[in-house]
């Protein structure tokens, strides 16, 4: 048997066992939330926000900074759950997108497996952090991370960037620096801040083939979140409604993205995306200055909305 096959397949039998570990959490999760009084019947509002962005995240502008932003635009999610509900509404669609573009997109195997460990360690310790912060300790955060990530993106904008080489594997000090440099964006991601964007930088600074870039990211993300989701769902750190809606609406955007779909005049997206990342990251980071003044469930009641 071809040995590169083999390493495939066992990569894809791994990502088949997170998925089965996901659900059974998810399950467990969402139960536990109804007998509390939750609402787990995802809303329009949430499923179209789930469609939406897991759309453009397979086509690589990422879904943690524009859900984020849906989210806190329309009050959909208080802002402390924010990080555990993207990491648990995105999972099943990101699953998806790597089984996909994994199968299609060639990088060599062992890069690939080295870096999505890699990022799945980072998430596991940054989701045990992120999940004990208080609201005002994930506004600060996930404000200075909305700002890296509106930073990066207009980068890439602006191709400040290289747009990368031609290799399909990391050797020797490029592949130190890309586990080091997966493992910080796997514990970053916990807190909210995509991996996609850094991911395709990060790759590229080190002179891989951009598309290289796509299996690597979407591999580390569906095997991080599992274990990532797995901490938000202990702490109970997340809204169920919304992550049903996300991943309701998420999984058919990923298909019609990949298989229809499959690329799309990006520049002018981009530009948006970065304005609305950037509104988000200020405004989040004026809510935290906020709590100090405010009690957060006085303010969170202010004009609420369900969508």
């Amino acid at each position: 048997m071809n040995p590169i096959l083999d390493a495939k397949t066992g990569l894809f039998v791994a990502l088949a066992a997170f998925a089965i570990f996901y659900v059974v959490v998810l399950v467990r999760g969402l139960r536990a939330a109804a007998q509390s009084g939750q609402q787990v019947k995802p809303t329009a509002g949430g499923t179209a926000t789930g469609f939406v962005t897991n759309f453009f995240d397979t086509l690589g502008i990422g879904s943690y900074a524009t859900t984020t932003a849906a989210f806190r635009h329309w009050k959909m999610v208080r802002d402390e759950n924010i990080p555990g509900t993207l990491n648990i509404g995105h999972t099943i669609p990101t699953i998806a997108q790597a089984f996909i573009y994994t199968s299609i997109v060639p990088v060599e195997t062992t890069t690939l497996i080295l870096m999505i460990l890699a990022a799945t360690m980072g998430a596991w310790l940054g989701a045990g952090v992120v999940s004990g912060w208080s609201r005002k300790g994930v506004q600060l955060g996930m404000g200075v991370a909305l700002l890296v990530m509106g930073a990066l993106f207009l980068g890439k904008a602006l191709a400040l960037y290289p747009v990368g080489g031609n290799a399909i594997q990391l050797t020797g000090t490029h592949l130190i620096i890309g586990l080091v440099g997966n493992f910080i964006l796997g514990a970053l991601m916990t807190l909210g801040i995509g991996l996609y964007a850094p991911c395709l930088v990060l790759v590229a600074l080190l002179g891989m083939n951009e598309t290289t870039g796509f299996p690597i990211m979407m591999g580390s993300c569906a095997f991080l979140m599992p274990m990532a989701s797995a901490r938000f769902v202990k702490e109970k750190k997340f809204d169920a409604k919304a992550a049903v809606g996300l991943f309701v609406g998420g999984l058919p955007a990923v298909l019609i993205a990949a298989f229809i779909v499959k690329s799309l005049p990006m520049a002018q997206v981009r530009w948006l995306v970065i304005i609305v990342v950037l509104y988000t990251a200020v405004t989040m980071l004026r809510e935290a200055l906020r709590e100090t003044v405010v009690a957060p469930d006085e303010k969170h009641a202010e004009g609420a909305v369900t969508l």
